[in-house]
């Protein structure tokens, strides 16, 4: 057993995977881009609160600001004692409050017409800035619902409001079942596979090409397998990324116990998470089999250009690969069993956003999710193969990329 790793791996696995982490370690670039993000985080909050804010003190003032209305009602919704009780006058015909309007003898005029819901309310005031203009709106709005709560039961007006409540079970062979709640726990991987990509899929892209960039690579190949250098770069990328995720992770706790009152966020109640151990179990499993595989992809790729900047240039194409199975979200819904899903769920550049959504939403069967896991490490141990391939035969073409008949010619 411990012969077949050491002839998978190589025997300078560990020298390869322990340089790289501790080289990455080393750079400060590594520790501002962990640093960066929770910062990032924090900031747009930061920004949404101080906007909340903001509009709400706008309000406010809206709310202690005076200002003369002129109101003609043909809906008959409106009763004197709301119209006496925003201070309005009224007026006999809509293009006497008009004219006031034109004057300068009323700041805002309001025209409810006959029948509300063939016609629109008009609204004409004074001028008084782009973003305070839409106060005289608001208050014909406002107006207009209030006076309609009042001539309906509590009952009809907590309706239209929406401000009914509703406690909804459903059950699944006899048992309780919250699709909803079910779901969250995994679709976390879901989410983490994204975040990582995004953040770290330059890095992966770039692993390859720096010693390419560099003219090191020669030296290199003389004392190491092209198999061995290319697995332990990928495997000590991985390391580098869950380091990066704990950290993130841990900051952003961090700055939410500290800043949690500060910038009013919600408070998190994990007693409504349901924990499906089998499922969860699966998108762990999903979840490294698509990480290993795209980790693969982006090395081979790598391997396979001379520079960085052309590296640069597949990235898009990856992630649109990534990006375009959530299109067809709907359909892993609705038509879990059609050919679309099927194909999407188990080509293997495809599969891995259709076999982590269908397996948080409940549709991926016992066979299907085998049958992904094995697809998923089965075709990243191949691209590793790839990989290594690439890198070997294209490690000294420093000006131009690798091609497929180059790849198997030698």
């Amino acid at each position: 057993m411990a012969k077949s790793k050491r002839s998978f791996f190589g025997h300078n696995f560990g020298t390869v995977f322990s340089f790289e982490v501790v080289r990455t370690l080393k750079k400060k670039s590594f520790w501002l881009a962990i640093i960066a993000f929770p910062v990032l985080i924090v900031a747009i909050f930061g920004v949404i609160t101080w906007s909340n804010q903001q509009a709400n003190e706008a309000g406010k003032d809206l709310e202690d600001q005076h200002f003369s209305i002129g109101i003609t009602d043909h809906s008959g919704v409106l009763p004197e004692a709301a119209v006496s009780a925003v201070g309005a006058k009224t007026m006999a015909t809509r293009a006497e409050g008009i004219d006031k309007v034109k004057s300068g003898t009323l700041d805002a005029f309001f025209y409810y017409p006959g029948d509300l819901a063939k016609n629109a309310v008009e609204v004409y005031g004074q001028n008084v800035g782009i973003f305070e203009n839409s106060r005289y709106m608001s208050v014909a709005q406002v107006l207009l619902e209030q006076s309609a709560m009042t001539q309906t039961t509590p009952d009809v007006a907590a309706i239209l409001q929406g401000h009914v409540m509703y406690n909804s079970t459903t059950y699944r062979e006899g048992e309780v079942y919250d699709p909803m709640s079910e779901m969250i726990v995994p679709g976390i991987f879901l989410v983490l596979l994204y975040v990582i990509i995004a953040i770290f899929g330059s890095q992966m892209l770039n692993a390859t090409v720096e010693e390419k960039e560099n003219r090191v690579m020669e030296i290199i190949l003389t004392t190491i397998k092209s198999r061995t250098l290319i697995i332990g770069k990928i495997f000590a990328m991985l390391a580098l990324i869950l380091i990066q995720v704990v950290v993130i992770i841990g900051l952003i706790l961090i700055a939410y116990l500290l800043l949690r009152n500060q910038l009013s966020l919600p408070d998190i109640d994990l007693s409504n998470l349901v924990f499906n151990w089998s499922r969860i179990a699966a998108a762990a499993a999903l979840f490294m089999g698509s990480i290993l595989l795209l980790s693969g992809l982006m090395v081979a790729i790598g391997a396979a250009v001379p520079t960085a900047k052309e590296a640069g240039q597949f990235f898009g194409i990856v992630i649109t690969m990534i990006f375009v199975p959530l299109y067809a979200a709907p359909l892993f819904i609705t038509s879990p069993d059609s050919l679309a899903v099927t194909l999407l769920t188990f080509f293997p550049l495809t599969a891995p956003i259709p076999l982590l959504i269908r397996n948080a939403i409940g549709n991926l069967g016992p066979l299907d999710t085998i049958m992904g896991v094995i697809m998923l490490f089965v075709f990243a141990a191949i691209i590793f193969m790839i990989a290594a391939r690439l890198f070997q035969t294209g490690a000294v073409e420093y000006n131009k990329k690798m091609s497929l008949k180059s790849l198997f010619k030698r």
